[in-house]
């Protein structure tokens, strides 16, 4: 099994004003405070806990360990549909002339809305969590989704999409490739593409999508506030394309220059068999570096090749570091978070949402893991918050890695 991989980021590290935040306009505390009023409008609204796992932060020597739980989210069990539907609304809002602010799903449901819109096609492509949110907002909207996923993707992913009433298919195709086929769909049959990468001349949607992801990222602000805590230290946040970390590190950025405090440390966790943000902080150079060959990793979420322009724009400035991790250490965490510490929580985390768990784990407790820990700062005043993105979104999975103990990682213990 490969090895836990570090970058830190040289570019970062060169900024005396790395703090400075990025696109403060899109993704600071007053447009999620717009966007999170537009969600608040769904029946199914409500935030999703922010759990504080004690027991978990004594036994690796931090003062905090918070995660919070997106397997709640909208009944999706994952937190995409916060940024499909931003996006769905904004689209149809432009279709209205409607402006952005104060915008709601009433408004943009009603009958004088729907004879006016008529009927457009959604068209995306995924892994599975960002076409079941897409699939979810086109029904709330009365619209129709189109959703191409790529090859290896698990059947009861699709299925789930499907019982959406969106039209789902599984191709022969890696995800980055699909995402191509989808664009060409939606240009070949005047469709719209709501895709949550963004490339040049494609970044519009994209941000919406990463303004909808701003909600969680409240939310969990409120939520550490009420907890008497000011602001996380460490930030643990996935990335496929890097839309939600970025988008979740700027909120933060913003908010903490706002009130005139430190930017949280950001470090950025990917499968190794799909490390484009890793691969682009490791070069140094500013540039975006893709990940080739095959993606074979539990983590199907995160198996993205290409970075999204708009992400790297942020996390080529704003990432403190970035890891590659083996599948070992996403299984650990699912294993953890389901039967943890006595006083802590029960939680149900997926395989893209329990790596960062896994990984303070690692970086706890391996004597190989000492320098990567001193070099984070990870210590016992650190409060690191970490987003569990989904819950058992491939439920046959899930059974094999929490119950059978499937893709176990071991290593020796301090």
């Amino acid at each position: 099994m490969r090895r836990v991989e570090l970058a830190l980021n040289a570019r970062y590290a060169a900024q005396p004003d790395a703090a400075v935040p990025v696109l403060p306009s899109a993704f600071g505390p007053v447009r999620a405070r717009n966007v999170r009023g537009f969600h608040a409008g769904f029946p199914e609204y409500s935030p999703t806990p922010l759990c504080s796992l004690a027991g978990l932060a004594a036994r690796l020597g931090l003062g905090r360990v918070l995660v919070k739980d997106e397997s709640r989210r909208f009944g999706l069990k994952a937190f995409k549909g916060l940024g499909a539907s931003w996006a769905v609304a904004r689209i149809l809002a432009r279709r209205l002339n409607l402006p952005p602010d104060g915008l709601s799903r009433a408004a943009l449901c009603g009958p004088e809305a729907r004879e006016r819109l008529g009927e457009i096609t959604l068209v995306t492509a995924t892994d599975g969590n960002h076409g079941r949110g897409l699939a979810w907002a086109a029904r709330q909207f009365g619209q129709r989704a189109v959703v191409f996923m790529p090859k290896g993707s698990a059947e009861a992913r699709a299925a789930a999409i499907r019982a959406l009433g969106a039209y789902c298919e599984i191709t022969d195709l890696a995800y980055d490739d699909a995402v191509r086929h989808a664009a060409a769909h939606a240009r070949a049959t005047g469709g719209v593409l709501v895709q949550d990468t963004a490339w040049d001349g494609y970044e519009e949607i994209p941000r919406w999508i990463m303004q909808g992801y701003t909600t969680l990222a409240l939310e969990a602000r409120e939520q550490m506030r009420a907890m008497g805590l000011t602001r996380p230290t460490h930030l643990l946040l996935q990335a496929g394309v890097g839309s939600f970390a970025a988008a979740v590190l700027s909120f933060f950025a913003v908010a903490d220059a706002e009130e005139g405090g430190p930017a949280p440390l950001a470090v950025i966790m990917e499968p190794h068999s799909a490390d484009c943000i890793f691969r682009s902080i490791r070069s140094g150079d500013g540039r975006a570096h893709a990940a080739a060959g095959e993606m074979r990793t539990i983590m199907a979420g995160l198996a993205c090749g290409e970075p999204s322009s708009l992400a790297w724009g942020i996390l080529r400035e704003h990432a403190f570091a970035a890891v590659a991790c083996p599948d070992g250490l996403a299984a650990n965490g699912m294993r953890m978070l389901a039967a943890p510490l006595p006083g802590d929580p029960a939680l149900v985390s997926g395989e893209s949402g329990a790596v960062g768990v896994g990984l303070l784990d690692y970086l706890a407790r391996a004597p190989e893991a000492a320098a990567m820990r001193s070099a984070l700062g990870l210590n016992e005043s650190s409060v690191v918050l970490l987003i569990s993105t989904e819950g058992d979104t491939e439920p046959d999975m899930y059974r094999r890695v929490v119950q059978d103990g499937a893709c176990a990682f071991d290593f020796q213990s301090r």
